[in-house]
């Protein structure tokens, strides 16, 4: 037996939902999350010196925008060169 065949269509569900949205005792207790909070590092003055001469010569707000940016764009960099060398590695060990 399939059970893909016995589960509730999205409007089914719609409706269950609608007619228990104001029955407190049909909902679990509610999920509390927490955002992380933003992390902080420690650079040295001559590399913020350095780092906030470029932002101003690629004319960005502010020196931490810049560097959110070169820090992402390394790390996208870096997660592809990963992912491409996963590949190549497993084509070598077929």
């Amino acid at each position: 037996m399939n059970t893909m065949d016995s589960s509730p269509s999205e409007e089914q569900i719609d409706e269950l939902v609608i007619a228990q949205a104001k029955d407190d005792a049909a909902w679990e207790e509610p999920v509390r999350t927490k955002r992380p909070s933003p992390a902080s590092l420690t650079l040295p003055p001559d590399l913020v010196a350095r780092a906030a001469f470029f932002a101003r010569l690629h004319r960005e707000t502010s020196t931490e925008d810049w560097l959110a940016r070169i820090i992402q764009e390394r790390i996208d960099l870096e997660e592809a060169i990963f992912v491409g060398l996963k590949r190549q590695l497993g084509t070598q060990n077929s």
